[in-house]
C-alpha cells in the first residue's frame, strides 16, 4: 500500500544545525552528520539540508558537507540553499544529493528552473514555496528566508513550476514555521490541488497527529517537518526522533 514519505527537514547556519520559529530566533541544536547517523538508525524515508544563510550571504551550501552527509546517509537526500547555476547543481549531485531544492533562484529567475530540469531531470529538481500572509489577506510568495516578497500568486506560481518541469513542490508556510500547533492545510492544499506533480508540506508538525489530520483532507507526497524530529516533550528539549515504523503503518 502506498505511504507518503515522512521528511525531517534539517536548517544549517554556519555548517551547524539550528532550528527557527517563523524564520527567526535561530537556536543551536547539535551537528548535523551526527543527526544523519541517528536518522539512520530510525530508517528514516528521506532527510533534507537547507543552508539558511547561503542565499543571502550569496554563497552555495558547503561541498564538503554535503560530501560528509553522502557518505553518512542510508537514506536520499535533498539540499538547497544558493543554488543559482547549472554547475552549482552539478557540485552538489557529485557531492552526492539526490536532490536540489530551489526557492529564490525560481522566483527571480523562473526559467532556471526549465533549464535545471531539462539538463538533470525532473527528479532531480524540487522547488520550494514559501508562503506568508499578504498585508491585505491571502499569501504571498517570500525568499531570502521570508525577508523578499513576491507579488505572484504561490498557486500560479505552483503550476509555472510544473509547467518549467519541476519533479515537486515543497511548501512551507512561514507563520507556521517551528510553532508545533499543526500544518498551514488549507492553504498548502489548495496550492497542492492546482498542480499533478509531488507535493512535500512543511511548517507547523508538532506531533504525528498533525499529519495524520492533514491526510485525511488531503493526501500529500510527503509530509516534513523541523520541530517536530528534533525536540521533545512540552519544554521541547533537543532530542533526534523519528516514528516508528509500526505507528507510520498505522497511521497510512
Amino acid at each position: 500500500m502506498y505511504r507518503p514519505r515522512i521528511i525531517p527537514v534539517l536548517l544549517l547556519k554556519d555548517n551547524g544545525l539550528v532550528k527557527s520559529t517563523k524564520f527567526k530566533n535561530y537556536k543551536y541544536i547539535g551537528d548535523p552528520i551526527n543527526a544523519v547517523r541517528i536518522f539512520n538508525e530510525l530508517y528514516a524515508d528521506e532527510i533534507v539540508f537547507l543552508d539558511i544563510e547561503a542565499t543571502k550571504k550569496g554563497k552555495l551550501i558547503d561541498l564538503q558537507l554535503v560530501r560528509e552527509i553522502g557518505e553518512e546517509a542510508n537514506m536520499p537526500f535533498g539540499v538547497g540553499g544558493g543554488v543559482k547555476t547549472l554547475d552549482d547543481i552539478q557540485q552538489l549531485i557529485q557531492a552526492g544529493a539526490e536532490k536540489v531544492i530551489i526557492c529564490s533562484e525560481a522566483l527571480q529567475r523562473p526559467e532556471f528552473i526549465e533549464e535545471a530540469s531539462k539538463a538533470f531531470g525532473s527528479s532531480t529538481i524540487s522547488v520550494c514555496l514559501d508562503i506568508g500572509k499578504a498585508f491585505f489577506g491571502g499569501t504571498k510568495l517570500f525568499s531570502h528566508c521570508g525577508t523578499k516578497k513576491y507579488g505572484i500568486s504561490p498557486l500560479d506560481f505552483a503550476k509555472q513550476m510544473e509547467g518549467f518541469g519541476a519533479g515537486e513542490i515543497i511548501i512551507q508556510s512561514i507563520e507556521f514555521d517551528g510553532m508545533m500547533n499543526g500544518y498551514n492545510y488549507s492553504d498548502s492544499i489548495s496550492i497542492a490541488k492546482s498542480v499533478s506533480i509531488p507535493v512535500t508540506i512543511l511548517g507547523g508538525a508538532g506531533n504525528i497527529s498533525d499529519i495524520s489530520k492533514v491526510h485525511k483532507e488531503f493526501i500529500f507526497n510527503g509530509y516534513a517537518a523541523g520541530s517536530l524530529f528534533v525536540y521533545q516533550g512540552v519544554h521541547r528539549g533537543v532530542l533526534v526522533n523519528y516514528p516508528d515504523k509500526e505507528i507510520l503503518k498505522a497511521l497510512f
